[in-house]
């Protein structure tokens, strides 16, 4: 009977003990796992950052301001440039009236329905973005039905599919799971990444000065990009409850002038 008892409690310890040893290590796959998200939507939200920031004023017309910087901790900012899917689209036949459908030369198949288009006067220097509401392809119109431009457009005049991109950080919807945001086109924001806590810019400007909003895109000549995510879920056993990472580079800008 003593020789039983003895083996039950050793059992009992072998048993516990690799109960813990299960317990520790299914939680530290579970920490790994978050940790690795984590990163994940780090060098994600970096690389979206870091091509888009480099496209800034690709190809842009007079008039059209190709970044804006906002410090309001954590930053955003608004990229603008062409896509480059239209080329050489331009009108061959003066509009009648502001509501008119607008008839063009060259190839509109990288147009679909609902996309928004930008509409140039190289005269003037001036245009405006315009939602198309349909495609003609055949015969090289587009229409507008639902919002008339400011003004006729003459022969000429450029039609351009420009990519206008907001980037933010979203703290307040969910205050326990902040995201990176992305709105497209001035439309309803998208998440773009999950914890995500903070988003830094500085611009080192063309005269060597480093600042957190610069007084012209045209001046800026390397973008400084800081990101820190965190972990989904908080960690009781962990000094700062939350897991963070940080992620900083510095990105060369190419199409933002000479100023």
């Amino acid at each position: 009977m003593i020789e039983l008892l003895l083996a039950a409690a050793i059992s009992i310890v072998v048993i516990g003990a690799a109960l813990s040893a299960y317990i520790v290590q299914h939680k530290q796959l579970l920490v790994q796992e978050q940790i690795s998200d984590m990163q994940q939507a780090l060098r994600g939200s970096m690389d979206e950052l870091t091509t888009k920031i480099r496209l800034a004023g690709y190809n842009l017309p007079q008039g059209l301001i190709p970044l804006v910087a906002r410090n309001t901790n954590p930053d955003s900012i608004l990229i603008l440039y062409d896509t480059a899917v239209l080329e050489n689209v331009t009108l061959n036949h003066a509009m009648p009236q502001p509501s008119a459908e607008l008839r063009c030369d060259g190839d509109l198949s990288g147009i679909t329905d609902n996309d928004w288009l930008y509409i140039y006067d190289p005269v003037s220097q001036t245009g405006e973005f315009f939602l198309c509401t349909h495609v003609q392809y055949a015969a090289g119109h587009i229409q507008h039905n639902t919002m008339p431009l400011s003004r006729s457009y003459g022969v000429g005049a450029r039609v351009i599919k420009i990519n206008m991109l907001k980037y933010f950080v979203d703290t307040s919807t969910d205050t326990l799971h902040p995201k990176l945001m992305i709105s497209i086109m001035n439309q309803a924001p998208q998440v773009f990444a999950e914890d995500i806590t903070d988003l830094q810019f500085q611009y080192v400007l063309s005269s060597g000065a480093v600042v957190d909003v610069p007084p012209l895109a045209t001046m800026v000549r390397e973008v400084i990009i800081s990101i820190t995510a965190r972990t989904a879920r908080s960690d009781d056993e962990f000094a700062t409850a939350y897991r963070h990472r940080n992620l900083t580079t510095r990105v060369k800008v190419r199409n933002l002038g000479l100023d």
